[in-house]
């Protein structure tokens, strides 16, 4: 089970983020098939590669590893917005996500 949580994940937010595993690979400084190795589960990267990873999705490790956010840098940029709500409008908007989520 945990074994493909990386591989998985790490496909799933590069596919979000719209670029091809050889075009990842290539910005990260690899070979055109470095990504695909990791997403095929022949390989993990090494922490330092990682970190790389990560700065490339632009998420940090914990965001990586959040299973139930399946879009870590746009919840970022929301929570960003919500902190500069007001009470009033906060309390509105929670309850606007409340009703979204009974559906």
């Amino acid at each position: 089970m945990y074994e493909n949580f990386l591989p998985d994940r790490l496909a799933e937010l590069r596919m979000q983020k719209g670029i091809s595993a050889r075009d990842m690979s290539l910005s990260l400084g690899q070979a055109n098939n470095y990504i695909n190795t990791i997403e095929n589960k022949k390989s993990l990267p090494s922490m330092q590669s990682f970190f790389y990873i990560c700065e490339f999705l632009n998420i940090t490790p914990q965001e990586f590893f959040d299973e139930g956010n399946s879009n870590p840098q746009r919840l970022r940029e929301f929570i960003n917005e919500a902190k500069k709500l007001n009470d009033n409008s906060l309390s509105h908007l929670l309850g606007i996500m409340k009703e979204l989520n009974k559906n």
